[in-house]
């Protein structure tokens, strides 16, 4: 015991004595904060290099600030947009693929913001159904259930065929005032994040029949899946406009080749015959060319599953599907024609889902081209009336490390080396599929991430810490950015499911507090 203090003691003198050499720093700030080679910025700003450009882009912000009259109008338009997975890594980032590190995604020009607690129920980091209903129907769940509450558990046939378990979205809320509703993703229509706009189901995965009869057997008897649900459910069956992908769970094979239904229909046309004014439409010809005024009901599909990348659009000379921006702007005019106001719910999906596979550079496309979205929202309604909130689900294991010069490419390595002498790169992953692609596991020493084939494909993958088969979700906050009535109520830190309701508090609709009150 003597030795040991011996050692503690010698140890702490030493440590003193280090950092009171004059002249040296201490040896745990060099290796935290090492001195880097000075390197030119790739890119300046004028007037960056003087105090007074930050003394005055401080005093400029703290007079809109005070001059900012907070809008207590009754919001009779209500937009959400949804990033998925687009954590607050993934927004720094972002600002350097559309044009620098001081630059703005549209939405984080709304004049408020806050950040929302996405954990679920029963699990510490959340998924898109879970989040969905808390996002939407203003209530906590379980991981993988959608539209339904904490006693209906993943999988659990039982409890989702007991009506009391349910629980309606702001769609419906919204309709139940008079309001219409729509929906617009760039995933399958049926897909977790818009399912919670009309869904009730145990099982995300239960987008048609075959799967849910699989999963249930008898007790599928009377269930109804996501796609059935948005043709002919109690909220589906009355959402003005539909647009995204995933055909495959609306036919059986004999209606379309990719179809996945086993039980011969085809809900399209079943969704045709319900009114002469239904319009359905699969190609981004056909949407644009859709007279808003002469539209009853709008049902868009224009991919088998998921919509393409937009990088994906952009490479192909064939490309038929229209982009984020394009079904927003229709969605917007068709529901403009309205008298009461309306309900939009937007996704901007597919940053979830190049997340999970580790390609940064295309989740980075697709936040820019969700900012696009609602740049033409914001464009196209009053501030003065229509409240536009803009959130995400939940983040990714994704981050950006240091320390590269201002203005470098955000995809590129970063200035300084590992210790094993080999470059890395300022975007990673903790967890991926790209594991192998980074790491020899013979050798036991990391690739050169530069010298990989795919360096600058736009499918190209970054590293991963942790071999997994997909990247998985983060579980921290995620930003909330709100602009209109009662946008002001979305400042500070809350629990995900709060936002419907505040939502609804400012068009006064649904059975909850109200501005009307």
């Amino acid at each position: 015991m003597l030795n040991l203090r011996f050692w503690i003691v010698l140890g702490l003198i030493a440590v003193v004595w280090s950092a009171a050499v004059p002249g040296k720093a201490p040896e745990d700030e060099e290796r935290m904060h090492p001195h880097l080679p000075t390197s030119p910025r790739l890119r300046t700003i004028s007037g960056e290099e003087t105090q007074e450009f930050w003394h005055s882009a401080s005093k400029k912000l703290i007079r809109e600030k005070l001059n900012y009259i907070r809008n207590t109008n009754k919001a009779k338009n209500i937009i959400l947009f949804l990033g998925d997975g687009m954590g607050l890594a993934t927004l720094a980032a972002a600002r350097s693929y559309i044009g620098g590190e001081e630059m703005k995604l549209s939405f984080e020009e709304f004049p408020f913001t806050g950040l929302s607690k996405t954990y679920s129920v029963d699990k510490i980091v959340p998924d898109s159904a879970c989040t969905s209903t808390s996002y939407l129907c203003g209530v906590k769940a379980n991981y993988g259930t959608i539209g339904v509450n904490v006693h209906v558990k993943r999988g659990d046939c039982l409890a989702m065929a007991n009506e009391t378990n349910h629980v309606f979205s702001l769609g419906k809320w919204a309709m139940d005032a008079g309001k219409a509703a729509g929906i617009v993703t760039t995933t399958r229509v049926t897909h977790a994040s818009p399912s919670g706009v009309y869904a009730h189901v145990a099982d995300r995965e239960w987008e048609n029949n075959a799967v849910l009869e699989e999963a249930c057997g008898e007790l599928s008897e009377g269930l109804q899946d996501i796609a059935v649900q948005l043709i002919h459910g109690e909220v589906g069956s009355k959402l003005k406009v539909m647009l995204g992908g995933g055909k495959r769970s609306f036919y059986s094979p004999e209606h379309y080749d990719k179809g996945r239904r086993t039980d011969g229909r085809n809900l399209v046309e079943e969704f045709e015959a319900l009114d002469a004014g239904n319009t359905f439409v699969k190609t981004q010809k056909k949407l644009l060319q859709v007279n808003a005024t002469e539209t009853g009901r709008l049902l868009g599909l224009f991919s088998k599953s998921h919509m393409h990348y937009h990088m994906e659009q952009l490479a192909d000379p064939d490309n038929n599907e229209p982009t984020l921006e394009e079904m927003t702007q229709k969605a917007i005019e068709v529901l403009q024609t309205e008298e009461n106001g309306y309900f939009l719910f937007v996704e901007g999906g597919k940053i979830d889902i190049s997340h999970h596979d580790t390609m940064a550079r295309i989740a980075l496309d697709e936040t820019a081209e969700l900012s696009k979205a609602v740049k033409r929202a914001r464009e196209m309604t009053n501030p003065e009336d229509t409240l536009i909130v803009v959130t995400s689900d939940h983040s990714h294991t994704f981050s950006v490390a240091g320390y590269q010069p201002r203005g470098s490419d955000i995809f590129g390595p970063a200035k300084s080396k590992a210790k094993d002498g080999k470059p890395y790169l300022a975007l990673t992953y903790a967890n991926g599929k790209s594991f192998q692609d980074f790491y020899n596991t013979e050798t036991h020493e990391r690739e050169d991430p530069t010298s990989l084939p795919t360096i600058g494909d736009f499918d190209q993958l970054f590293p991963a810490m942790a071999p997994l088969e997909s990247e998985t979700h983060g579980g921290e906050d995620v930003g909330v950015f709100a602009s209109g009535p009662w946008a002001h109520l979305f400042t500070g830190v809350y629990e995900q499911n709060t936002i419907p309701h505040i939502m609804a508090f400012a068009a006064c609709v649904g059975d909850g507090l109200t501005a009307c009150d």
